[in-house]
């Protein structure tokens, strides 16, 4: 398929919260197929639609070792988070050159349809689950920065407008 060009941060969709996705079809199916193209190009362990200015609640992670274990989620959503806390550098190709160490939990169950149209459940752990939980704050209108504190999230926003 073809690597899109990443939204700029401040562009107002990067705050706006993705429309469901009613069924999986093939213009689906191909916009999967270029974030997948987008996300390795960057190289990335996922994005969410939103990232690439598709306006649905569509996301793709790999958080492999080789990659090509794209998982491609529609409508994705928490169903359950471990308790415990993992801090991990997060970024976004939508503000490059920026990242900050974002606390998530460690663990995530994710209910969403799968390439097949399906309902699945899936359980992430580590990288996977802190990319899955990024992408999801994506397809709610939320950046990384938006988990530090005011300070931390003004300083990191400053410098971002310097260039």
């Amino acid at each position: 398929m073809s690597v899109r060009p990443c939204l700029p941060w401040p562009d107002k969709r990067l705050r706006t919260v993705a429309a469901p996705v009613a069924e999986i079809t093939d213009e689906i199916r191909d916009i999967w197929a270029d974030m997948v193209d987008t996300m390795e190009a960057m190289p990335g362990v996922g994005l969410a639609a939103v990232q690439i200015g598709v306006m649905q609640r569509l996301a793709v992670v790999d958080a492999s070792d080789n990659r090509g274990e794209a998982v491609l989620m529609a409508n994705p959503e928490i169903v359950d988070a471990s308790a415990v806390l993992r801090e991990h550098p997060e970024a976004s190709p939508n503000l490059p050159g920026f990242s900050a160490r974002i606390k998530r939990p460690r663990g995530v169950s994710v209910r969403f349809l799968n390439a097949e149209g399906a309902v699945e459940r899936r359980e992430f752990i580590g990288l996977w689950a802190t990319s899955v939980q990024h992408q999801i704050d994506h397809l709610n209108g939320k950046m990384f920065f938006d988990h530090l504190s005011k300070v931390k999230r003004d300083m990191l926003l400053r410098k971002a407008r310097k260039g």
